[in-house]
């Protein structure tokens, strides 16, 4: 509790925490908060603007009256039930990226790091993944793997590996030199023990704050995916699909690119903020020089 307090008095932690506690509420929420599916087709409603009020037919043939409040897009979907189940796939892209890239890397840096004998290995594939750019490695491996939602976050998850295992192996080395660590060897300490009780709770907070970064990249590099049309499938709604179904159409309704992008953008920015802020709080040399 007292090291929630801490972090929770720095500013940029408080509003990255705020932001994204209403965007899980909103993905919680979604089945209340959408107005219709968000995957059915009216041709009656192609285009309309926000605000306005339809008759929306529902496959039983029967109609629901409601507000377009982001208008509807070239196939009639209502935009505002698309952005908003569109929360929940970012949400699980972004948990799910990180919590594979920080686990893979995990288990890679400390490997490399505490076993000298395999630290080559690993770290000239590491160095050789990151010798290519991040997205051509996702649109590599979505394009074997097929577009569906496991792959996609394996394809984004791949190329984020590399600077957890980094880390991991640069705090490893650094630890291992350290005089408690050199008398738990001296004392013939099982290495697993070692590791868990010595090395990982000293890399736990630089670990958390990488993750809230690699969950940031995740959100931003499925989006780009999507809107190069080579994420999920179009009748999955997610921001990067909206917007690339807009894009054509663009300087005619620019609401239907607008609108998700106002929830991107957000939703990036309270990721980063969340881990500038536990960054700034969890770093002693930072509290140091502003304390």
């Amino acid at each position: 509790m007292a090291a929630f307090k801490h972090l929770w008095r720095n500013a940029a932690f408080r509003i990255g925490a705020i932001v994204l506690a209403l965007l899980v509420v909103i993905a919680a929420a979604a089945p209340w908060l959408g107005t219709v599916d968000p995957a059915a087709l009216d041709y009656s409603l192609i285009n309309r603007p926000a605000g306005e009020q339809v008759d929306f037919a529902l496959p039983d043939g029967d109609s629901v009256r409601h507000t377009l409040w982001m208008g509807s897009d070239s196939f009639g979907r209502d935009i505002y039930s698309r952005v908003i189940y569109g929360t929940r796939v970012s949400l699980l892209v972004a948990i799910s990226v990180a919590v594979i890239a920080v686990s893979i890397g995990i288990f890679l840096g400390i490997l490399a790091g505490f076993f000298q004998r395999i630290d080559a290995l690993i770290m000239r594939l590491m160095d050789g993944l990151m010798a290519f750019p991040p997205i051509l490695v996702a649109i590599a491996l979505v394009a074997a793997l097929g577009a569906q939602l496991w792959t996609v976050i394996v394809a984004v998850a791949m190329p984020e590996i590399p600077r957890v295992v980094r880390l991991v192996r640069s705090m490893v080395l650094t630890l291992r030199a350290e005089p408690f660590v050199e008398a738990a060897v001296a004392l013939a300490t099982p290495t697993p023990a070692i590791l868990r009780r010595h090395i990982l709770p000293n890399a736990f907070a630089p670990l958390i704050v990488q993750g809230t970064f690699i969950a940031a990249s995740a959100v931003l590099t499925e989006a780009a995916l999507s809107f190069l049309g080579l994420g999920l499938p179009a009748d999955i709604p997610t921001w990067g699909n909206i917007m690339a179904e807009g894009r054509v159409q663009f300087s005619q309704y620019p609401g239907n690119v607008l609108f998700p992008a106002a929830f991107l953008v957000p939703t990036i920015l309270a990721i980063n903020l969340l881990g500038d802020g536990m960054r700034d709080a969890l770093d002693p040399k930072f509290a140091k020089r502003t304390g």
